[in-house]
């Protein structure tokens, strides 16, 4: 008991060190122990230390987003499970470069990210939810009905952003009103790129995601390169913006259906 108890605080300082906040949650469970959940989560090794000397047995959580890890939790229930999604994220790309793979006492998977001002997110109908910020996830070695956490993988590299964008763009396409609006003029890379210019935050990547899902239908990828330019002006990074054209480049073929536009 004491082991574990030692095992589980040394983690929490080994996050903190990392920089990703922590917090308990109740033994064996997923409530938080602290007043207000994860809007109490700290890297103070004081008060991680105080929180642990107070309930020994309590699990382990980080706050996602922004200074902790962005989490794509692929859920495990009776109905169906979101293994199916992770494959197509899978072969599209757009889960490359995790810092860790872990899984879940219920059957499922957490896959660690670097942290971002995303909020989380999810898509229930592929049993998928999207940690970031607003967000907690139990993390090793905590247990869940007598089950624990289990590391299946880990990378020494500082990992890579998962864009949700581009996620939701691929699993949930939405047409209709894209293919009208664009059918006229369906490779003005001109018009493309200042529709890209005003996107606003909240659009950006899924904006620029769908543009540049649009040039290479078209089979005309020459015109990437405003798209890039025209999503630098909104302010987005340069890495940003390579990730987002590289899962377009994965994830859309030429002729394909059209991708949905972002709402």
């Amino acid at each position: 008991m004491y082991a574990a108890a030692d095992a589980t605080l040394r983690r929490a300082l080994e996050y903190a060190l990392r920089r990703w906040p922590v917090f308990p949650c109740q033994p064996d469970g997923k409530q938080p122990a602290t007043r207000h959940g994860f809007r109490d989560a700290s890297t103070d090794p004081g008060q991680i230390r105080r929180w642990w000397s107070r309930q020994a047995q309590a699990n382990l959580a980080i706050a996602t987003g922004s200074l902790g890890p962005d989490v794509l939790d692929v859920d495990q229930h009776d109905e169906g499970n979101g293994f199916a999604a992770w494959r197509r994220l899978t072969a599209a790309g757009l889960l490359d470069g995790t810092i860790a793979i872990v899984a879940t006492p219920g059957g499922g998977l957490h896959a660690y990210f670097s942290g971002t001002a995303q909020p989380s997110r999810r898509l229930p109908s592929h049993h998928l939810d999207f940690k970031a910020v607003g967000g907690y996830v139990l993390a090793l070695p905590s247990r869940v009905g007598g089950k624990s956490y289990r590391l299946l993988s880990k990378s020494g590299a500082a990992g890579a952003i998962l864009d949700w964008a581009a996620v939701y763009n691929l699993l949930e396409p939405r047409r209709g009103q894209v293919a009208s609006e664009w059918s006229a003029a369906p490779t003005d890379g001109a018009r493309l790129a200042s529709w890209v210019g005003r996107l606003d935050e909240g659009n950006r990547n899924s904006g620029l995601f769908w543009a540049a899902c649009r040039a290479i239908e078209a089979d005309q990828e020459h015109l990437l390169d405003g798209l890039a330019a025209a999503a630098a002006t909104t302010g987005l990074t340069d890495r940003e913006i390579k990730r987002t054209i590289a899962s377009a480049r994965r994830s859309t073929q030429p002729n394909q259906t059209t991708p949905s536009r972002p709402g």
